[in-house]
């Protein structure tokens, strides 16, 4: 898996890929916020400051103030890589990630996306 690459990439840079995924399947913005700061700790301020700064994802995960504690029931196949088997923790978080966007995207109820 290319995490040396994923770790420069920045953050900003794929948030509008995230949005623009679920915006097709009639989803919003605001649910997309919702499921990384579910996901990261983050406050939507805090969120879009490091949108603003352009962190790469590395940094992001780094400064995100607390994984939830359900994200390991995060599971599944997501681009090709069985979450669970992933080992890099980077590369992990990033599949957390992206797994939650697809679940939005499918159409799954934000309750059950995040793991409640």
């Amino acid at each position: 898996m290319a995490s040396r690459k994923i770790n420069h990439l920045i953050f900003a840079s794929i948030y509008p890929h995230y949005i623009n995924k679920a915006e097709k399947k009639n989803r919003t913005k605001v649910e997309v916020d919702e499921i990384i700061c579910w996901l990261t700790g983050y406050t939507l301020e805090n969120l879009q400051k490091q949108i603003d700064t352009k962190v790469d994802f590395e940094t992001f995960f780094e400064q995100a103030p607390q994984l939830n504690e359900n994200a390991s029931k995060i599971t599944g196949v997501i681009c090709g890589y069985r979450i669970e088997e992933i080992e890099d923790p980077l590369m992990k978080k990033v599949r957390y990630l992206d797994k939650l966007i697809d679940e939005l995207a499918k159409g799954k109820a934000m309750e059950k996306i995040l793991r409640q």
